[in-house]
């Protein structure tokens, strides 16, 4: 919405629209502790004096220099610092495609799922990596933990949670890196490609970046769904030919984020993501008339033909 007002907007006061992003859930900077974090007292602004010399600006004409200030204003995470920018994503970032990698074996958190900078076929190019495999049960969804919900913290709890008890579920493929060398700043959209197939007319594939430390805690960051039928279009949906592999852009969100030296990143890939998101019955019927889910077997590729990643915003250090 930020980008479609500074670019398209129809007036030039349009134009001049800012953005805020903070670590708050939908109460809005209440508290400095969203979900299982504590960002600490700088994380919580004063969003009401904000507006107030907003609307001071433009409905009283009053000259306080808020338009002269940079128009973006990020919390960034691990780091837990505001910093000022002028566009998003940012201009000086470096997309970097981190590859997933594996021995098929890739479910959980203690399978050899691996995440890295590799592309696969570089240490064994005469070998293919075996893809992994998991089935995903309709009437088991992989259960929300926290993340990006509204507006019953109640049922569905918001905001960052350990992850690990979703990550020791057999239906939930891990990869993660080894432990960083030094800080890494991930700030922007966050875009996985992954080719996979199914043995149903639909489904669908979920991703979660996860920042763990080096005592275990996996924080999750962001997430997305793309449902198998939606590929394409969501305007004009095609059903799936089962067994045949298939590309998908899952949007994953966006973060502000320093994974810490020490830290690893972690790319969850499952199938459901409940009730965040709707369970997909794999029928490919549509869900007033789906009476009977199906399991789904699942098979997610990571090869020199299809090279399955993440890309990952990185920003330089300056």
């Amino acid at each position: 919405n930020y980008n479609g007002l500074r670019r398209h907007g129809r007036t030039e006061e349009a134009k001049q629209s800012k953005l805020i992003v903070g670590p708050w859930p939908h109460a809005l900077s209440q508290s400095p502790r969203t979900g299982d974090v504590d960002f600490g007292a700088p994380s919580m602004v004063d969003l009401e004096a904000m507006e107030l010399r907003w609307f001071d600006y433009w409905l009283k004409g009053r000259e306080n220099g808020i338009v002269d200030e940079p128009p973006i204003r990020l919390f960034i995470m691990g780091v837990n610092e505001w910093r000022d920018e002028y566009e998003w994503p940012l201009a000086r970032t470096d997309w970097q495609k981190w590859h997933l990698h594996s021995g098929g074996r890739a479910n959980t958190l203690i399978g050899d799922g691996a995440l890295s900078t590799d592309t696969p076929g570089d240490e064994s190019p005469d070998r293919d990596e075996p893809p992994d495999r998991f089935t995903y049960d309709p009437l088991y969804p992989v259960p929300t933990r926290g993340g990006n919900t509204c507006c019953s913290p109640h049922i569905v709890p918001w905001g960052p949670y350990d992850q690990r008890d979703i990550e020791m579920r057999g239906d939930v493929l891990c990869y993660t890196s080894a432990p960083l060398d030094a800080d890494l700043e991930v700030t922007g959209p966050i875009e996985v490609v992954l080719y996979a197939a199914t043995d149903c007319r639909d489904t669908d594939w979920t991703a979660k970046l996860v920042d763990v430390s080096p005592t275990g805690y996996a924080r999750n960051l962001c997430d997305g769904i793309i449902r198998g039928r939606c590929r394409e279009s969501f305007t004009d949906p095609t059903l799936l030919d089962p067994g045949k592999i298939y590309e998908y852009g899952i949007e994953v969100g966006v973060t502000g984020n320093v994974f810490r030296r020490g830290h690893r990143i972690r790319l969850e890939i499952s199938s459901s993501n409940f009730p965040r998101f709707d369970r997909n019955l794999n029928t490919g019927n549509s869900g007033a008339t789906d009476t009977e889910p199906q399991r789904a077997n699942q098979t997610v590729f990571h090869s020199k033909e299809y090279p399955s990643h993440i890309l990952l915003p990185v920003v330089p250090k300056t």
